[in-house]
């Protein structure tokens, strides 16, 4: 198993009047972690996904516990895992952690849509298998 992971600085404008990162903020970070994981290892970039395919993943569902602030100038590193990959839907697992320290722990729903449909479709075997090393021992595949 694989994990995808970002470092992502937290800049003035993620915080808030008291030097914290601002929640609202830390789901454009969960975005980002998760095109990048499309950009990198996955090898299909959100252009080809959106532009190209005419396909995209929107999220069904969020589940989030925010553990711990972050402040102003800390580096947060955000690892991204696969639960589960069902026929059209995967849930993730996104943790955030500073020095150690759990911050963010989120399990996300994303859908593989056809944009032009606007309906659920089936994951591309070549994106589930490019997805399945990220699989956390024990995960479910397939259903």
């Amino acid at each position: 198993m694989s994990l995808f992971k970002v470092r992502i600085p937290m800049r003035f404008g993620d915080c808030d009047a008291a030097g914290i990162v601002y929640y609202p903020r830390y789901f454009d970070m969960i975005s980002r972690t998760v095109e990048d994981w499309f950009d990198g290892p996955l090898d299909w970039s959100f252009t080809r996904l959106h532009l190209i395919d005419k396909t995209s993943i929107p999220t069904a569902r969020f589940e989030v516990d925010f553990v711990a602030e972050s402040k102003l100038a800390d580096v947060v590193d955000f690892s991204l895992a696969v639960e589960r990959i069902g026929v059209s839907s995967c849930r993730l697992k996104i943790q955030a952690h500073c020095h150690g320290e759990l911050r963010l722990d989120v399990r996300q729903t994303i859908v593989f849509v056809d944009m032009e449909a606007m309906k659920s479709r089936p994951w591309p075997d070549e994106l589930r298998a490019r997805m399945e090393p990220f699989m956390l021992e024990g995960a479910e595949a397939g259903l």
